[in-house]
């Protein structure tokens, strides 16, 4: 792609954020079930589901990457709330009888593994990229991988560049002092509607609801533990997402 077919596609996508965004997702809309990942009515895909108003941008920017040699494939997407609870509880499971007691077993857990009804993939907003032109290491999701000399280190250069003009932002960035969740470079959000999802979002009793939910461990899920992990791994991430 030259420089002028570029910046055309590039104005085009814009436009169109601009559309989507003007637009609006009303918080209105966002009820408890689409926000914890129960409810799949806004979604769109084959393979893999995203957000009705995300899957434009995400196509135009797959187009403009694959004109450049790259190959996004998407790893993760939209994961439903059973989904999220079968990964939690099972590494919960095995982490205690592993010999952890229940609230370590948790810290270890949330490393990296959100708890269920809180992840940002419940959204379809939020999706795990990875450039399928590239060699594929045995365990893709490796922040190794995308530096240095790793097989996505193209890919990583090209979403550093290009990716904002699409809409979609690094959500778990390397910053030295951000807490929370470890650096994941493979995962970006498309803000102008994860926006309004975590506005909405914010509002739920959290607690109440994985109690509700039965989640496997929630008896530990303390008032101080609740409003750490609110602050930590629900809001502490790049900027320009809230």
């Amino acid at each position: 792609m030259n420089r002028r077919d570029f910046l055309g596609f590039s104005i085009a996508g814009l436009i169109g954020i601009h559309q989507l965004h003007a637009s609006g997702t009303s918080t209105e809309q966002l009820d408890r079930n689409m926000l914890i990942g129960k409810t799949q009515d806004h979604l769109i895909g084959t393979g893999f589901k995203l957000h009705k108003e995300v899957k434009p941008a995400f196509d135009a920017m797959v187009a403009a990457a694959s004109n450049e040699g790259i190959k996004i494939e998407v790893v993760s997407a939209f994961r439903s709330f059973h989904r999220q609870k079968q990964i939690f509880e099972g590494k919960y499971l095995r982490y205690t009888e592993e010999g952890l007691n229940p609230q370590a077993a948790i810290d270890k857990i949330i490393e990296y593994s959100t708890i269920p009804g809180t992840s940002r993939h419940h959204w379809g907003t939020d999706i795990d990229l990875i450039d399928a032109s590239a060699p594929r290491p045995e365990s893709v999701l490796k922040a190794r991988h995308f530096h240095g000399e790793g097989p996505f280190c193209k890919f990583k250069e090209w979403m550093d560049k290009h990716a904002e003009r699409f809409g979609f932002y690094e959500v778990y960035t390397d910053k030295a002092d951000r807490k929370g969740f470890k650096y994941e470079p493979w995962h970006f959000s498309y803000a102008a509607v994860s926006i309004d999802f975590l506005k909405a979002y914010l509002d739920l009793d959290l607690r109440s609801i994985l109690q509700e939910e039965a989640v496997l461990g929630s008896a530990h899920f303390t008032e101080d533990f609740i409003q750490d992990y609110r602050n930590q791994h629900i809001l502490d991430i790049n900027p320009a997402l809230l």
